[in-house]
């Protein structure tokens, strides 16, 4: 795990997403997800790219499976986008790119 992406579970996730000043990407992702972890060091350099802009957080969906219920999260990769406590953009599927994500934060932090 990078310096620049913190891990969260349903433990802070209101206080590190919902309560930031920043916008914030949660990465949701799982331990058997290959898509997931074939995203994984692309979105720590995102993280660093973006470091002090925005923030980048990972949320372990094994984990933290009723948080992921409440959210709607139903498939892994998924790539939430929160901007002053709101769900501001949402990306989901075998078939995300880093570009897709870049340019949805880019999105969400011009709003």
């Amino acid at each position: 795990m990078s310096e620049h992406v913190l891990e969260v579970g349903s433990e802070n996730f209101e206080d590190e997403v919902i309560k930031s000043d920043s916008t914030v990407v949660v990465d949701f992702w799982g331990p058997q997800c290959g898509p997931c972890l074939a995203l994984m060091p692309q979105v720590e350099e995102l993280a660093r790219k973006y470091a002090g802009q925005a923030k980048v957080v990972k949320l372990d969906s094994s984990k933290n499976r009723r948080l992921c219920i409440s959210l709607k999260v139903i498939s892994l990769p998924t790539f939430l986008f929160y901007k002053g406590g709101q769900e501001v953009g949402r990306l989901t599927g075998n078939d995300l790119s880093i570009q897709a994500i870049e340019e949805t934060l880019e999105q969400a932090m011009q709003n």
